[in-house]
């Protein structure tokens, strides 16, 4: 008795896609075994996610705090310059026209 075509195909993309699916989950657990021993290498627990994420949170909005400040403090230092530099120019004008 000979299979169709059709349903030889089919078994073997079936076969296939559950070698692949095999395949993927294995490949998922040795990643997560891996990530896991890593994080733990740290002192990094499966415990601790909660707090590891509000501590990077943490270093997010400091991060941002200081780039903001550093951005002020080029602003008033621009400023600071420039005001100087008017106060020259006009204390030099000034002494021009008075004499």
């Amino acid at each position: 008795m000979k299979m169709p075509d059709d349903e030889i195909k089919a078994i073997v993309a079936e076969t296939l896609a559950a070698q692949h699916r095999l395949r993927q989950e294995s490949i998922d657990a040795i990643v997560l075994k891996a990530m896991a021993s890593v994080l733990a290498s740290f002192g990094i627990e499966d415990d601790d996610r909660k707090e590891l994420r509000a501590d990077f949170q943490h270093l997010r909005r400091w991060r941002k705090s200081v780039e903001q400040a550093q951005s002020y403090a080029f602003k008033v230092v621009i400023t600071v310059i420039a005001t100087g530099l008017m106060g020259a120019i006009w204390v030099g004008v000034k002494d021009v026209l008075s004499k």
